[in-house]
């Protein structure tokens, strides 16, 4: 039998997934449902499977490879699994400049 993961959300990905859904609701708030609730069966799937998503593309070709994403298109939740535990750091939107996305990301995590 498999071990489940502890799944924690930081809160800079929960504001993400609060913004997402907020900015959804002003269309239509029974589709910002549909997709929130999406989104968080699939990131709670990864408590039995962690290593489903893949390596980020963008920092595995900079030699970083303990960050993963999963696609929920055209969103990627990026995580880093540290032991019995799985940490959702981050939802990004795929359609915009993912490279810049993560480096403002970890500049804003420095200051």
């Amino acid at each position: 039998m498999r071990r489940r993961h502890n799944v924690i959300w930081s809160r800079r990905a929960a504001q993400d997934l609060e913004r997402l859904i907020e900015y959804l609701a002003d269309d239509s708030p029974s589709n910002a449902l549909r997709i929130f609730s999406n989104l968080r069966v699939k990131v709670s799937a990864l408590c039995l499977f962690p290593e489903r998503g893949r390596v980020v593309p963008e920092l595995q070709s900079q030699g970083i490879l303990q960050y993963r994403e999963l696609i929920v298109a055209p969103w990627r939740i990026i995580y880093r699994i540290s032991g019995r535990t799985l940490y959702v750091l981050s939802i990004i939107d795929s359609r915009q400049n993912v490279e810049d996305i993560l480096l403002r990301k970890l500049i804003d995590t420095k200051s």
